[in-house]
């Protein structure tokens, strides 16, 4: 999970730009300093983001940071790198380089946001030239009273959706438990794997215990399951030429048979870990109130106190 998306990354509905062909908006990605340093952005004027739009005097700071420069397992070698030919918008070897929008521009070697400027160039925090791919499983069941019984809030009268909600460890923000995808992993193995370390604590368990954790989580992670967004992140790490784009898929007990006794416990980036209530109360950080949105929306279950607030397809 070294490249969960970031505290202060945003999706604004509005400005989508996903596998539905919705144009997305750079906000956060122009955004300084950049994270975890003290560098300053090139000014990027919102009539100037685009690349459409012609700006000779275009000078973005260029800035990758020495922890990717070490060349960790899941970072890439720097562009010039004797023996680094990376193939762009294609799988290349285990690394997917495709990105989930569809095909993004090389320009003299190195990939090309494609969003539109950010005022930096490199790869900052992010491993991989291109896109960096990430997964966020949104586990839910419905809030049960001591009889079983569905709880309806008492205002909307819609009946209160529940899901897994980790507090992160960098940020003491609660998001949804996820992380990067793994070169050559499917995203299917990663949701269930980032859900296992940091709701699960399944690193610090013993063989047996796993084993136990596997067969209860199994009928959950392959059932059917909805795709609750798919594509590019306005994350603050974003760069010209490496951005975050993640899959967020919700797994639903309708049950809570599956899910009820599950042991939930903090792991690995996460702090704590516990069933949170969906409202537009609750405050995510990154893109997750936004994703928990469209999962309350999709089961027709209780979002707002407003009426006129909820959205509706």
């Amino acid at each position: 999970s070294n490249l969960s998306a970031s505290c202060r990354s945003r999706l604004h509905p509005v400005n989508m730009f996903n596998s539905y062909n919705v144009k997305f908006q750079h906000t956060k990605a122009l955004t300084s300093p950049y994270p975890g340093s003290h560098i300053e952005r090139s000014q990027v004027p919102e009539d100037k983001v685009g690349w459409l739009t012609e700006w000779k005097d275009y000078n973005p700071v260029e800035y990758t940071a020495k922890s990717v420069l070490a060349r960790p397992n899941w970072a890439d070698p720097q562009i010039n790198d004797e023996g680094f030919s990376p193939k762009f918008n294609e799988r290349d070897g285990e690394v997917e380089r495709k990105s989930l929008n569809g095909l993004y521009v090389v320009k003299n070697g190195r990939p090309r946001n494609p969003v539109g400027r950010t005022g930096l160039t490199g790869r900052g925090l992010l491993g991989r030239w291109g896109p960096n791919h990430a997964a966020d499983p949104v586990v839910t069941r419905w809030k049960r009273d001591g009889s079983g019984n569905k709880v309806a809030h008492p205002v909307s009268g819609k009946n209160i959706l529940q899901f897994i909600a980790i507090k992160r460890r960098d940020c003491g923000e609660w998001a949804i438990p996820g992380g990067m995808v793994d070169p050559g992993e499917k995203i299917t193995a990663t949701l269930k794997r980032e859900f296992e370390e940091e709701a699960l604590n399944s690193l610090q368990k013993s063989p047996e215990e796993k084993a136990k954790l596997e067969k209860q989580l199994q009928k959950l992670f392959s059932q059917e399951h909805f795709v609750v967004y798919r594509g590019y992140v306005d994350d603050p790490r974003n760069t010209d030429n490496a951005w975050m784009e993640t899959e967020a898929v919700n797994y639903h007990d309708e049950t809570g048979e599956t899910m009820d006794n599950l042991p939930l416990e903090a792991g690995d980036d996460a702090r704590l870990v516990k069933w949170v209530d969906i409202s537009e109360k609750l405050e995510l950080y990154a893109s997750h109130s936004y994703f928990i949105k469209l999962v309350a929306e999709k089961w027709g279950a209780h979002w707002s106190e407003d009426p006129a607030s909820e959205c509706h397809e």
